[in-house]
């Protein structure tokens, strides 16, 4: 007798064991390679201006390089992804990152380094948005935005050991180093994942690829599943026809998309403002190399612990309430960075707060992506939210830049950057009205926190 499983189904009732912890760990560690190497370019800045004795400005090039590439990146990898499959993709890209990475070291010019950073950014920009996906296709719904907000987290994770590296690694070594280092973890992480990465089984069943490697990687997810050749294994969405990116916009997804598309522009405009020139602007205005180097690990040790903060409060409270308090908070905080006279410490204390709501909020605004599309849209959907988004990424950093060289103070800078998270708080609040259907998937997750 034929017997039909439904892979959701499947796991949705499981547990979490030792496989799925390996795929958030593996996935995890995309995401940490991808922070180190985003926050690269903002810590090797001070000392590559002073060792090529270039201005500002002419450095805004090569932190918009890596971010145009990434833009290219998330929205090709993505729909790529939809129709290959989330392993090969991540693989892929994380071996051609590797190696481009290791060559942005050996760049001599401006231009070498704008080619080299473009090109690197074009594979990181297939990292995230597969690795989330797959994480949230190997994790039972009632832990699904938990675990992709925890998972997301290895993006600020890396920022934060990019700052501890560049501290030691740049006055010891200077600052190729941090692009040698940057580049071998990598080659070391796609090695891991040809041997222990599997593909999304939902992506096999909608697909109806290889029922082997499903019925393998499933019992290995369920040691209690029986099945044999005979076994048909199915997911409640079914294969669709047409290009993916095209069907965000279909079937009333429309004003969420665009919705989404928005909050992820304004703030990722203000995180990647914040990570690019932050520790320039400070070295600027005269702290030492090291506070400089210290005020943007600051951002990012903030947005670490914010991610979990803002998963445990989205638990209980859902994500527009949390969402919507935790921008208008970073308007507040980004405000208050620039402001003259500050204490040492009162500095740090601010830079935190906005580390903890912008890039903290960066990754409930990917889980919340998460929810709101199907299997076979999910990754284009966070791909494509994430690469609207790098176009803020590429507008701040290269707005920053010309302001900057306009001779605006490091007050009128900042208060500039408030306007995006006013922004925010805005497009947040008007998902309640889009978003509705999404609400139980939130209580599933509430449940468990209790």
């Amino acid at each position: 007798m034929e017997r039909t499983i439904d892979i959701s189904k499947a796991i949705d009732q499981s547990k979490v064991g030792a496989f799925q912890t390996g795929i958030f760990i593996l996935c995890g560690l995309c995401l940490i390679m991808d922070g180190f190497d985003v926050q690269a370019m903002g810590y090797v800045a001070p000392a590559l201006i002073r060792d090529w004795k270039i201005t500002n400005v002419f450095l805004t090039p090569a932190f918009t390089a890596a971010l145009s590439g990434i833009l290219v990146g998330s929205l090709l990898c993505s729909m790529v992804a939809d129709k290959l499959g989330r392993r090969p993709v991540l693989v892929f890209t994380t071996l051609a990152f590797s190696l481009l990475t290791l060559l942005t070291a050996q760049a001599n010019s401006i231009g070498q380094l704008v080619a080299l950073r473009f090109l690197a950014g074009v594979a990181l920009g297939g990292i995230m948005p597969n690795a989330m996906t797959l994480v949230g296709e190997y994790t039972p719904s009632r832990l699904r935005v938990l675990m992709m907000i925890i998972v997301s987290n290895g993006f600020n994770l890396g920022a934060v050991i990019g700052g501890l590296v560049s501290v030691s690694l740049i006055p010891a070594f200077g600052w190729r180093a941090i692009f040698y280092v940057g580049g071998a973890i990598p080659l070391l992480i796609a090695l891991l994942m040809i041997f222990f990465l599997p593909e999304s089984l939902q992506f096999l069943a909608v697909r109806a690829k290889s029922p082997d490697k499903i019925a393998k990687w499933l019992k290995r997810v369920d040691r209690t599943v029986q099945t044999d050749t005979t076994t048909q294994y199915v997911v409640q969405e079914q294969k669709t026809r047409g290009v993916p990116l095209m069907r965000l916009f279909g079937e009333g997804r429309a004003v969420g998309t665009l919705l989404l598309w928005t909050l992820n522009f304004m703030n990722l405009l203000n995180l990647y403002f914040l990570a690019s020139w932050l520790p320039t602007v400070f070295r600027d205005a005269g702290y030492s190399l090291s506070n400089a180097l210290y005020v943007g690990t600051t951002l990012q040790l903030g947005g670490t612990i914010g991610t979990f903060v803002l998963a445990w409060l989205i638990g209980r409270l859902g994500f527009i309430p949390v969402l919507t308090t935790s921008f208008a908070i970073a308007s507040v905080s980004i405000a208050f960075i620039g402001q003259p006279m500050l204490s040492i410490a009162s500095l740090f204390a601010i830079v935190f707060g906005a580390g903890l709501t912008v890039v903290g909020g960066q990754g409930a605004v990917n889980a919340l992506a998460g929810t709101y599309y199907p299997t076979d849209l999910r990754s284009t959907g966070i791909g494509s939210g994430l690469g609207v988004g790098r176009v803020g990424s590429i507008v701040g950093p290269t707005m920053a830049g010309i302001l900057m060289g306009n001779g605006w103070a490091a007050r009128e800078l900042f208060y500039a950057a408030t306007v995006p998270a006013v922004i925010s708080v805005i497009v947040v609040f008007s998902l309640q009205w889009v978003i509705k259907p999404q609400r139980s998937i939130v209580s599933k997750t509430e449940a468990l926190a209790h």
